[in-house]
C-alpha cells in the first residue's frame, strides 16, 4: 500500500490518530487530521502542526471527507457518522488504525478480544513467547497504537495485537496466524443497537483466517463456541468448567493440553499467581497460542509463574492497618466487575459507577448480597446503579474517588479489603479507566499520611 502524494485525512486525535498522523507523514502523504473537539483541547495540535500536518477542529465538514484519497478513522469515532456515509458514497475508502498498519506489518500477527480479559491474554502471550526466545512485540487496545510497531516488525517475529470491537469494525484485510475470542458479555450498548451486533463486531476476528492459521475460542461461552463456523482456521477450545475431546481445560488443579489422544499437565492452579478463576480462561487462551507458536510446555510454565498481572487488572494497591486495597479499575462493565467480585471471599467495600454504557446492574445484586459488607456509589451511573442494588447492602455515595476512598477505609476494618470495580465506563469524571486507576492508587496512598 503505497501513501506516498495521497490526501489522507486522520479522523480523532486520541493516541492511535496522532500515531496514525505521524506515520503517514513519514510515508509522504499530505495529512490532514480531524477531531470534533475545539482546538484548544487537542493537545497534540500544535506539534502536528509542526510536522507539515494541517488541523481541523470543532466539526466534521463532509466536504473534508469527500475530497480525501483516503480516510484513516480511530477507533472511538463511530463508523456510522453521516460524513463516513458520505465518503463512501463518494468511493473515498475508510480504513481504522488497525487495519492501516496491517498492511503494513511484517510477521504473523495474533489477535486477542473479549468482553474481558483481553488485555491481561495480550501482556501474557507476550511474556509466554519473549520467555521462549521468540522475537515478539505487544500493542493495539492495550496502549501502544498497532501502528507504532510497524517499524519494528520482523518477518520472523510476532506481534500481539489487543483487539477492541471498535477496532474490529473497521478491519477488512488484516490476515491473522492466531485469533483469540475469550469471551463475550455485555458491553457497549451505548454504541451496539443489541447484543448481536456487538457479537457480530467480535467475530470480524476470524476474517481472512486460513486453514493453516489458528483459532482459540472459549467452549464455556455458548455465542464465542458456536463460531467455529465463522473461521477456516484449526480451532483450539478451552474450557474451566468440562473436559474437551481435544484442547486445554481444568482437571482438578490442573491446566491440561489433550492432543491426539494425548494429555499433558501444561501448569498447576497452584502455580498461577493471578486472582480469581476468570484468569484461569486467560492463562488458558494464551497458553493455546504459546503452543501454536512453537513455545515449550516448560517455558511457558516457568513464565506463567512469573507473570503478576498487569496494572490496573485486580491489582493489589497496599495494606494500611489490615486493610488491603485492589484495584480494578479496568472492570468497565457488569460481568467485570462480577469477576473482580468473585475473586475474593466475603465482607468486601466495593465502589462502583462511572459513565453508563446500557448494561443492565441488576446481575450484581445476588453477589453484592452475598460477598459485600457496603457498596460506595461514584459517577453519572450512581443513581441507575442503586436502583439494580436496592435493598442488598448499605449503599454510600462519594462525589470524587478520594472521597470514595477515604469513606471505603472507615467503612472498613481489620482483614477487609477494599475493591474498586467500577462496572462502567470512566469518561465521566476521568480520561480513561488507566487515569481512574491512578487515581485510586494515589488517594490509598496517601491513607499513609
Amino acid at each position: 500500500m503505497n501513501v506516498a502524494g495521497k490526501n489522507v485525512l486522520v479522523v480523532g486525535l486520541a493516541r492511535s490518530g496522532v500515531a496514525a498522523a505521524e506515520f503517514l507523514v513519514r510515508g509522504g502523504a499530505r495529512v490532514t487530521v480531524n477531531d470534533a473537539k475545539p482546538e484548544d483541547e487537542l493537545r497534540e495540535a500544535a506539534a502536528l502542526r509542526a510536522k507539515g500536518v494541517q488541523v481541523i477542529a470543532g466539526s466534521h465538514p463532509p466536504e473534508l471527507f469527500e475530497k480525501s484519497d483516503l480516510i484513516i478513522a480511530s477507533p472511538g469515532v463511530p463508523l456510522a457518522l453521516e460524513p463516513f456515509k458520505r465518503a463512501r458514497a463518494a468511493g473515498v475508502p475508510v480504513l481504522g488504525e488497525v487495519e492501516l498498519a496491517a498492511r503494513f506489518m511484517r510477521g504473523r500477527l495474533i489477535g486477542v478480544t473479549g468482553s474481558n480479559g483481553k488485555t491481561t491474554t495480550t501482556t501474557l502471550i507476550g511474556e509466554l513467547l519473549a520467555f521462549a526466545g521468540l522475537n515478539v512485540q505487544v500493542g493495539g487496545n492495550i496502549g501502544t497504537p498497532l501502528i507504532s510497531l510497524v517499524e519494528t516488525s520482523r518477518d520472523e517475529g510476532f506481534t500481539v495485537i489487543e483487539l477492541s470491537s471498535f477496532q474490529l469494525e473497521s478491519v477488512e484485510q488484516m490476515h491473522l496466524f492466531a485469533a483469540v475470542l475469550i469471551n463475550i458479555t455485555p458491553d457497549h450498548l451505548d454504541r451496539y443497537p443489541s447484543m448481536d451486533d456487538y457479537a457480530a463486531a467480535k467475530a470480524r476476528i476470524f476474517r481472512h483466517q486460513e486453514p493453516q492459521d489458528v483459532a482459540v475460542l472459549n467452549a464455556d461461552d455458548d455465542r464465542v463456541s458456536k463460531m467455529n463456523s465463522l473461521t477456516t482456521a484449526h480451532v483450539v477450545y478451552f474450557s474451566r468448567k468440562r473436559e474437551l475431546d481435544e484442547g486445554i481445560f481444568l482437571r482438578g488443579d490442573e491446566l491440561i493440553n489433550r492432543l491426539g489422544g494425548r494429555e499433558q499437565v501444561l501448569i498447576t492452579r497452584g502455580e498461577i499467581a493471578l486472582r480469581g478463576d476468570h484468569n484461569l480462561e486467560n492463562v488458558m487462551s494464551a497458553l493455546a497460542v504459546g503452543l501454536a507458536c512453537g513455545a515449550s510446555a516448560d517455558s511457558m510454565r516457568e513464565a506463567v509463574r512469573n507473570f503478576k498481572g498487569v496494572e490496573h487488572r485486580l491489582e493489589f494497591v497496599a495494606e494500611i492497618n489490615q486493610v488491603k486495597f485492589y484495584n480494578d479499575s479496568k472492570a468497565t462493565n457488569v460481568d467485570a466487575a462480577i469477576k473482580s467480585i468473585e475473586a475474593f471471599p466475603q465482607g468486601l467495600i466495593l465502589i462502583l459507577g462511572g459513565k453508563d454504557k446500557g448494561g443492565d446492574y441488576a446481575p450484581l445484586a445476588p453477589l453484592v448480597a452475598e460477598r459485600c459488607e457496603q457498596v460506595i456509589l461514584i459517577g453519572a451511573a450512581a443513581d441507575k446503579i442503586a436502583a439494580a442494588l436496592d435493598k442488598t447492602r448499605p449503599l454510600h455515595r462519594a462525589a470524587t474517588m478520594p472521597e470514595a476512598v477515604e469513606l471505603g477505609y472507615r467503612l472498613s476494618g481489620p482483614g477487609k479489603v477494599v475493591l474498586l470495580a467500577p462496572a462502567c465506563a470512566s469518561f465521566d469524571m476521568f480520561e480513561n479507566f488507566e487515569h481512574r486507576g491512578r487515581v485510586f492508587k494515589k488517594a490509598v496512598e496517601s491513607l499513609k499520611s
